[in-house]
């Protein structure tokens, strides 16, 4: 097995999935998982998902959401409440702020990393 046949555990019902032969311009929001294989420019906001740029993915954007899985290239500024994952076929080209980052031998990427601890429980049960 390939390390890119595991791409991404099973997704809850509603992903929503930009296919290779689309092109994007503008800002991508919503709430629920998100699969981009195709073109996007401009913004994605998915605070509480995830958002996996696909293998045949071309996205120049700023991304926002709960985890990042990079198959393909991503350009511009990251930031992800919890996990960064480039995979071997990943190429990412910006500055991220994460919790986590794991990068795979043969990824490429290029930019700063700012790491920030999670919240404590009782910080966040105050919010």
């Amino acid at each position: 097995m390939k390390s890119d046949d595991r791409v991404l555990p099973p997704e809850p019902e509603g992903r929503t999935i930009i296919g290779k032969s689309l092109v994007i311009k503008g800002e991508v929001t919503g709430s629920g998982p998100l699969y981009v294989d195709g073109a996007v420019e401009g913004s994605i906001i998915l605070e509480g998902s995830r958002v996996t740029i696909g293998r045949n993915a071309q996205v120049t954007a700023d991304v926002q959401a709960r985890d990042i899985v990079v198959l393909g290239s991503l350009k511009g500024k990251l930031t992800v409440s919890d996990q960064l994952d480039i995979r071997s076929t990943g190429t990412v080209t910006g500055n991220v702020v994460c919790q986590r980052i794991a990068i795979e031998e043969g990824a490429f990427f290029k930019g700063g990393v700012e790491l920030q601890r999670p919240e404590p429980a009782a910080a966040k049960q105050k919010s």
